[in-house]
């Protein structure tokens, strides 16, 4: 027997409890791993509120990631030992996550965990930081350099927003930083920010093109704000776009791709090729600072992860909350 977060669905509505599940309940997979840490992203808010229908099938485990010791393999990549991690692929939503004490998944899913950083180190960067680290890529890939010119964050309090705006900084970027919490200021130019912006400014309607100012621009926000962002992004500049906090529309005018050649990367960090998980992982272990990754961190424990989950949802929580699981 082991703890898990399981949400069911019946007559009266939704279910959300800590519960004790036999391990005979785990779905289908050629690896189990004990589960050290996971954390609690904005889909886990989502899917633990019933917020939005993120949980595809009943009863469900929610938790997007988990970094664990593998307990029994029959995947010729894993043994039993390894230090695994586990990014999207669907779980917590139709297959169990990792706001669990053991998960059973597949070994395809799974990446080692880099040997310079801890388990609890690799669930504070979490699918915010691996996402991050895609977006960051993405930008690199597309040629946006230094010299480019300034890019900005949107969401730049959440995880993922935080942990790019440490990445740009460490890259040696210029960042500007987007959010709705000003108070919060002080604390993103300790991350890299070199100015912080009001959301407001990206979050209603406006112009079809505006003042060109962004070589480059991370949006987790979708919506009016990442409409807005194109349309003040410079000639040929680029734009990754992994989120919807504002919404999943897209209220824009194809102004800015054919008349700035704008670029719009989506990011896709649940189902990223292998190659390509791994490489964002090395790099986040090369190049974030862990020292102020724990700064920005908050640990709580499986029990605490329901009433945590609203505040997540309510903009009240800062940087990653990262999830400790083990008994």
């Amino acid at each position: 027997m082991f703890d898990a977060i399981l949400i069911d669905k019946n007559d009266d509505g939704l279910s959300v409890q800590l519960k004790a599940v036999d391990e005979a309940q785990l779905p289908e997979g050629d690896v189990r791993v004990n589960i050290l840490y996971s954390t609690l992203n904005y889909k886990d808010g989502l899917a633990i509120t019933g917020k939005a229908p993120i949980v595809r099938k009943f009863p469900m485990v929610p938790g997007i990631d988990f970094v664990g010791e593998v307990i029994a393999s029959e995947h010729e990549r894993w043994s039993a030992g390894d230090r695994v991690i586990l990014n999207g692929w669907g779980v917590g939503e139709s297959h169990w996550g990792g706001l669990s004490q053991q998960a059973r998944v597949k070994g395809d899913w799974l990446v080692a965990l880099p040997e310079s950083i801890s388990e609890k180190q690799a669930m504070s960067v979490g699918t915010a930081g691996y996402t991050a680290m895609l977006s960051v890529m993405a930008l690199q890939e597309q040629g946006v350099t230094p010299a480019s010119g300034e890019i900005l964050v949107t969401g730049a309090n959440g995880g993922v927003g935080s942990i790019a705006i440490m990445l740009l900084a460490k890259l040696g970027y210029t960042v500007v930083a987007s959010t709705g919490r000003l108070e919060e200021s002080e604390h993103l130019s300790a991350l890299g920010a070199s100015e912080v912006v009001h959301r407001d400014e990206f979050s209603s309607p406006g112009k079809p093109l505006a003042r060109e100012r962004w070589a480059g621009a991370v949006d987790s926000v979708g919506s009016h704000t990442l409409a807005n962002v194109c349309a003040a992004t410079q000639y040929n500049g680029v734009v990754t776009a992994c989120g919807l906090a504002q919404g999943m529309d897209f209220p824009a005018t194809v102004a800015p791709f054919i008349l700035r050649g704008v670029r719009l990367i989506g990011i896709d960090s649940v189902n990223a090729p292998y190659e390509k998980r791994v490489a964002a992982w090395e790099q986040l272990s090369k190049l974030l600072d862990m020292q102020t990754l724990a700064e920005n961190t908050k640990e709580i424990t499986l029990a605490e992860c329901i009433d945590v989950a609203g505040d997540l949802l309510a903009g009240k929580v800062r940087g990653r909350v990262v999830v400790h699981c083990d008994a």
